[in-house]
């Protein structure tokens, strides 16, 4: 009997723990899956959603919602609708970060592969999202794809702006799928008064 007292005493200790170590994880980063979870604490993927639940954290969809939302407001060149894919991280005049998941109608029927425009749009919404101007057009854009993308891929486009001259901003695309490089871009936004 002693030894069930303990066993659930240690089982209580070792859930609390991993709770405070799953919250302090998702501050940091809040775009950590369940599964990545359930295989850095050894525990089920059940285990980990009940933890979430327990901590009131919403599941993966809803964090990055609820980021890209604090973002949005951020923006001044678009409007945030307008943006393709969340919006997950925005610098204003420096960097960017958004994130799409590609769906079956987004790419050929025959094939699953995704449709160049999409792609593109996503690079070029986010480009002009992180430069700090009321209005912009895309002036130049040098793309490339360098990776076919699959239907329900999920595409992470990070965006730098690496010079500004004048009224012409600089902003370099790379989008990836698992740190797999898919798209690159470089972009000059000219910013219009």
């Amino acid at each position: 009997m002693n030894e069930v007292k303990k066993s659930n005493k240690s089982n209580k200790s070792n859930k609390s723990t991993r709770q405070a170590q799953l919250l302090e994880l998702l501050k940091i980063d809040p775009f950590v899956t369940d599964e990545a979870l359930s295989t850095r604490f050894s525990v089920s993927i059940q285990t980990i959603r009940l933890d979430r639940l327990e901590l009131g954290i919403p599941e993966l969809r809803q964090r990055v919602k609820n980021v890209a939302k604090k973002n949005y407001d951020k923006v001044r060149s678009i409007g945030g609708t307008e943006i393709v894919g969340e919006l997950v991280d925005l610098t204003l005049g420096e960097s960017g970060i958004s994130l799409l998941e590609t769906t079956e109608e987004m790419a050929f029927s025959k094939t699953k592969i995704v449709r160049g425009h999409h792609i593109f749009s996503q690079a070029e919404s986010l480009a002009m999202a992180v430069i700090d101007a009321e209005v912009a057009l895309t002036g130049v854009s040098n793309i490339k794809y360098l990776n076919p993308v699959s239907a329900g891929d999920k595409l992470v486009a990070k965006a730098e702006v690496v010079r500004v001259r004048g009224n012409n901003h600089f902003v370099h695309v790379k989008i990836h799928v698992n740190q797999i490089p898919v798209f690159r871009g470089k972009f000059i936004l000219v910013a219009i008064k």
